[in-house]
Formats: structure tokens, C-alpha cells, sequence
């Protein structure tokens, strides 16, 4: 694989095949969507389903507290000449207040997963319904502190403050069998065990992040930087550099090595885990229904970790530098692209390289509870509310989310809702066909907004899901 500058390899390496996967929240109430399973493995199906290889329950979702549309701006509404020209955030002709006002004075944080079912199949036997699964999951997760926006703006001189800066990408593939079964009239139970076989992970972690002016105009850094990357073939590339003017120049040598680029040279297993999925539903009349799950419990053990730290001694930095986003330009960003990966090399300033061995790490749990309630003078329409919450440290979430569900034929089914997030309120829907022999559904846990010429989301929530199935 062609070498990458470090930063971009840490932070979106495993962007491209990435690890948690997502569901479809919008359809929890919809008893004819045959993946419920995988929001609480206690869900059933009256009948058996096989998926279409990797079209069975395709699902794309990325959420945020900000987005495209709060770094990149016209700038030819700002004064710069002619043309419909890009520019991010950091444009000198971009006013601060203008720049900044998109951002959310705590964490900045964009996550995005996406699930594709590689083998999928649902069939009643052995007292129960048993499912049998091959997914790819993907996902990644940034928290950025509003004070590192300050910072590369340059709103003043002045020192910053910046806080934690939090990166992460990581794939894997799961292997999950599920069985659920009817214990009494009013409860059912159900549960998953999966294999976990680790494709890669990154992070990249910076704490308590400082910046001091000095008189030289350039910035004086201080914080801790790690970046740990499990993928089979992984190795730094290393460079040499001269100290500029550390406190320590006189008694250390004007030289150290610090990473430059990676290199990835092959492919295959990173690493194994396991996982379990634990849920249940209680029936406690015509009416009412209540359900909880547990979803992801558990763990990869990845073979190797290459870690990268800087020095932990303050060092000198020439700050962020912007230029006009522009493919007509000669100083376009696909032309700039190599200039912003050595400022983020510069600005991470990682010099330290260790092999670890390996290590261990979670991949998040996601808790869910559902109440729903079944219109009595019409039972094809039923009221749903879900509360989901996933635990991922700084990529954690909640949402809470009130549906209403209509079935007005055997063979069709869905609903619309509404939801309030960590990120944003949205509203979602759902059509799910199934007649004898086929299954075809979409739907949406937060409509599509504005989005660019690239067909890239302005604001980082979006969400689309779909599947085409076979059934008996």
C-alpha cells in the first residue's frame, strides 16, 4: 500500500473499513423488519429469511454535533475575488465570528458506522428462532474541543487552553449466532454469541494540550500525545528533524527522529475477540409491551500495537495555515493536501516509537429500552418509545426516539418518528414490503439535510438504511 502521511493514517485509516455497527432505530416497533434481532436478539420472526449478500440490511449512519457546512465556507461571499471558491474555517478572510459560529463551545465530535451483512439467516428450529450472521462493521469517532478550533483560527494572541483531543477507527468482521425463545405466555428472551475477527484499529489520543505565543510569532506546545495502530504490517516511517528551540536544546543532541509516514505492507487478521448480545420482552397485557437489550458486550485482542508518542517536552509549532478549497486553483486543497498532512505532523509532533506486543480493547456496548403501546380500537397502529444508549468513552451517545407504527396490510408495514440526541433532534421513517417469498425495505433514523455537490451531508447527521431478503 502507498505510504501515508501519519496523521491521515491514524485518524482515517480505518475510516475505509471501519468497526461498530449500526441499526436501524426507526424500525424497533415494526414486527414485519426482519433484522429487529439485531437491536434485541429476543425478536423473532413467524418466518425464515435469507439475505441477499451484502444487499440484505445495507446501513450508513454518521452523527454529530458538527459538520461540512461549519469548516467550509464560499469564500467569495467574503471578499475574495470571483468564482464560487471554497474555503475552511481558517481562511484569514473568513471573520471569526462568521467561522466559529457552528461550533459547539464543548465537544466537537462526528461519528460514523456502517454495517454490511455479508451472510444473514433467520429460521425457526431447535424450540426458538435462530439466526446465523456474517457482518464487515465499520465505524470511527473524533471529539474535538472547541478551544482547538480558537487555536487554528488564531482568534487572538493569546495562550489556549485546548484539552483532549480523541481520534478512533477500527474494523472487524463478527460471525453471531442468536437464538430467542418463548419462556412463558408474557416473557420471551433471547441472545447472541459472536466471533470477532479484528481487521485494525487506530487511536490517537492528546491530553491536556497547551499553547503559549512566543515573541517569534510561532507557538510553544505542550501536552501528551499517543497514537497506538493495530494492523497487521504496520510500521512508521521515520524522519529526522532539528530542534528548534527547546529549553533543552544546549544539553540534548539539535537532532531527533520523528514519524513522518507509514507503511502497511499486507493484509490479514489483526486480531480475535468475542462478544455476546443479551435481551428480553414482557408482554404485560393487549396493550402494553416492554423490552430491553444488551448489545456488543465484549472484547478484541489485537496481535500487535505500534505505538507513536511525542517526547512530553514543549515544542515550537508555526500554527495552521489555510488555503482556498478549489479545483480551478493553483492552490487548491487536493494540490495542498500534502501541506496540511506535515502541519498535523507538525502539530501532533510524535517521536517516540514502541512496540507493544498487543493489546486488549472493547468495542462499546449499546443498551436499549423500549415501551410500546398497541392502539385498542385499531390494532394496526401502535405507539412505540426507545431509549438507546452506546458506551464508547468519548464516542458515547444516547438518543430517545417516539414512533408511531402502522400496518394497513399484511404484506406492508412501517411508521415515522421522532427523535432527540447527544447531536441534534431529527425525525425518521420507515417503508417495509414484504410478501410471500420477498422482503425489500428503507428507511431513514434522520432525514437527509442539505448536502454538497458531492452528495456529502452539510451537517454530520445523516442516515440511510436498506435490504433486499429472501423469505419462507
Amino acid at each position: 500500500m502507498k505510504s501515508k502521511k501519519y496523521i491521515v493514517a491514524v485518524a482515517l485509516l480505518a475510516m475505509s473499513a471501519a468497526s461498530m455497527a449500526q441499526t436501524l432505530n426507526s424500525a424497533y416497533f415494526t414486527e414485519g423488519y426482519k433484522y429487529r434481532h439485531t437491536m434485541n436478539p429476543a425478536y423473532g420472526n413467524e418466518g425464515g429469511y435469507c439475505a441477499i449478500p451484502a444487499l440484505g440490511n445495507l446501513n450508513v449512519k454518521v452523527q454529530g454535533n458538527f459538520g461540512v457546512g461549519d469548516v467550509l465556507f464560499k469564500s467569495n461571499e467574503y471578499g475574495i475575488v470571483s468564482g464560487k471558491k471554497l474555503a475552511t474555517f481558517m481562511h484569514p478572510n473568513i471573520p471569526v465570528d462568521v467561522a466559529l459560529s457552528g461550533l459547539s463551545t464543548g465537544n466537537n465530535r462526528v461519528i460514523g458506522d456502517v454495517n454490511i451483512p455479508i451472510v444473514s439467516v433467520g429460521f425457526n428450529a431447535f424450540g426458538g428462532y435462530n439466526t446465523v450472521e456474517l457482518n464487515a462493521r465499520a465505524s470511527f469517532g473524533a471529539s474535538l474541543p472547541y478551544e482547538f478550533f480558537e487555536f487554528a483560527k488564531n482568534v487572538g494572541n493569546k495562550s489556549y487552553n485546548i484539552g483532549d483531543i480523541n481520534i478512533n477507527a477500527q474494523s472487524y468482521v463478527e460471525l453471531a449466532f442468536g437464538h430467542s425463545r418463548q419462556l412463558t405466555e408474557q416473557l420471551r428472551v433471547g441472545g447472541k454469541f459472536k466471533l470477532l475477527f479484528g481487521a485494525g484499529r487506530g487511536d490517537l489520543k492528546i491530553e491536556n494540550l497547551t499553547a503559549d505565543l512566543q515573541e517569534s510569532n510561532r507557538w510553544l506546545l505542550s501536552g501528551k500525545a499517543t497514537a497506538d495502530a493495530s494492523i497487521k504490517g504496520f510500521t512508521y516511517k521515520m524522519e529526522e528533524k532539528e530542534y528548534d528551540s527547546r529549553v533543552d536544546k544546549k544539553s540534548n543532541p539539535l537532532t531527533y527522529n520523528r514519524v513522518k509516514e507509514v507503511d502497511v505492507d499486507g493484509a490479514g487478521l489483526g486480531g480475535f475477540g468475542l462478544a455476546v448480545d443479551l435481551g428480553a420482552t414482557y408482554k404485560i397485557n393487549d396493550d402494553w409491551k416492554v423490552s430491553a437489550a444488551l448489545l456488543d458486550l465484549g472484547f478484541i485482542h489485537w496481535n500487535t500495537d505500534a505505538r507513536a508518542a511525542n517526547s512530553g517536552q514543549p515544542f515550537e509549532f508555526n500554527g495552521f495555515h489555510d488555503v482556498e478549497v478549489s479545483k480551478s486553483s493553483p492552490n487548491s486543497f487536493e494540490k495542498k493536501a500534502d501541506a496540511y498532512k506535515d502541519q498535523l505532523a507538525d502539530f501532533i509532533n510524535l517521536t517516540e516509537v514502541t512496540d507493544e506486543g498487543g493489546r486488549t480493547t472493547g468495542i462499546g456496548c449499546t443498551m436499549n429500552l423500549g415501551v410500546e403501546y398497541n392502539l385498542p380500537v385499531y390494532r394496526q397502529i401502535t405507539f412505540g418509545f426507545l431509549s438507546s444508549s452506546r458506551f464508547r468513552g468519548p464516542y458515547s451517545w444516547t438518543d430517545a426516539r417516539l414512533s408511531a407504527n402502522w400496518e394497513p396490510l399484511k404484506w406492508i408495514d412501517g411508521g415515522v418518528n421522532f427523535s432527540v440526541n447527544s447531536f441534534a433532534a431529527s425525525m425518521g421513517w420507515l417503508v417495509n414490503i414484504h410478501p410471500k417469498g420477498f422482503n425489500f425495505f428503507i428507511g431513514m433514523d434522520h432525514i437527509l439535510g442539505k448536502t454538497t455537490k458531492e452528495f456529502i451531508p452539510m451537517t454530520s447527521n445523516a442516515s440511510l438504511a436498506m435490504g433486499m431478503n429472501i423469505t419462507w
